[in-house]
């Protein structure tokens, strides 16, 4: 296991908070080790490794956080550069505190191998790549998978395919893909469910504004907890949801002394444990469109095989699913598509393409 129960496993995700700085970057390293913070995540991919240059209704955001930009827009201003990664791996090193990251295709796995990235993280909206989590889990390294908008079924797919193609540690993370999530959105006692049915540890990836969730999470029985982490005097994209270099400490101590801190709120810790069984909010079922889904990158005419020149695994969730890929390679194409069109589910049938 990576934490215990009175003394949970801190990750300070950076995330897009270096707002394009290296030096930014590093100050937030520098700050999740003098605070406490176990270890620090990245995030690795391009924009073009997570979507389409396109302004197509697809491709746009329609509300939230982040209304307005593209999809392309959104993550060339918040990705990390590939030839920072050495640079802040090192630093890592040099100020004492792990440093790792999650990558958002296969290309990025290999890059990261090169830098020996002790364990990896999948986002949420990745859990359903089931080819990214092959490659992954055949590193032998610990996977760390969380969980946001997916259902028992969808966990239980990522998480048996996961041991199946090599990943002997595996940790769930119980989160809440609403950016910053609200307290009517959670439901803790998602946490002691996943740990009975899949025996492994479980931890919290916390995207509120309110340190007592987070301490609810370990009473609950999350061992790793993953937070966002910004610099004070530095507007950014994921700074409305993130903890400063003032809140990291009380935040650590939050979870540190989380029987202390929900003996003084039992009606709020007993309002966030919610229902009985496995539950999702509706609105972050909404969310589900930001997965990734299969879409057609060229112009692909009817009988056309379906290649890796032609087709790809991109956000949005408008399309077949990635589980679907590889199978897909090398079939003919049933109809025509234009450019930048997602592949429709019913292509299922058509194939007949099995999981």
């Amino acid at each position: 296991m990576l934490g215990k129960i009175n003394k949970p496993f801190f990750i300070a995700e950076i995330s897009s908070n270096h707002n394009g700085n290296i030096h930014n970057a590093k100050k937030l390293i520098k700050m999740a080790q003098k605070n406490g913070a176990d270890a620090v995540k990245l995030q690795t991919y391009t924009p073009g490794s997570m979507t389409i240059n396109s302004r197509k209704k697809y491709f746009m955001i329609k509300k939230g956080l982040w209304k307005g930009f593209s999809l392309w827009e959104l993550y060339k201003r918040a990705h990390t550069p590939y030839k920072w990664h050495r640079e802040l791996f090192n630093y890592g090193k040099k100020v004492g505190i792990k440093v790792f990251s999650t990558p958002f295709d296969e290309k990025a796995v290999n890059f990261l191998e090169k830098l020996n990235c002790p364990f990896y993280k999948v986002a949420s909206f990745e859990m359903t790549d089931i080819p990214l989590i092959k490659k992954i889990a055949s590193t032998n390294k610990r996977i760390i998978i969380s969980t946001g908008m997916a259902s028992i079924d969808e966990i239980a797919l990522s998480f048996n395919k996961a041991k199946e193609f090599g990943a002997k540690k595996i940790t769930l993370l119980y989160c809440v893909s609403n950016y910053p999530s609200k307290t009517s959105d959670f439901n803790l006692n998602n946490i002691n469910i996943l740990k009975k049915k899949f025996k492994c540890e479980i931890g919290f990836s916390d995207h509120s504004t309110d340190n007592k969730i987070a301490a609810a999470a370990i009473s609950a029985g999350a061992t790793v907890i993953e937070k966002h982490i910004c610099l004070k005097d530095v507007s950014s994209l994921d700074s409305n949801f993130s903890i400063n270099e003032e809140e990291i400490t009380d935040f650590r101590n939050a979870i540190d002394n989380s029987n202390k801190k929900i003996s003084r709120y039992k009606s709020f810790y007993k309002k966030l444990l919610g229902k009985k069984y496995f539950f999702r909010n509706k609105s972050e079922n909404e969310n589900k469109v930001f997965r990734r889904s299969i879409f057609a990158i060229r112009k692909i005419i009817k009988g056309e095989r379906f290649s890796r020149r032609n087709i790809k695994k991109i956000r949005p969730g408008y399309g077949l699913q990635p589980i679907f890929f590889d199978e897909l390679i090398g079939k003919k194409s049933p109809i025509a598509f234009k450019a930048n069109e997602p592949l429709p589910k019913n292509i299922i049938q058509r194939l007949n393409l099995k999981i």
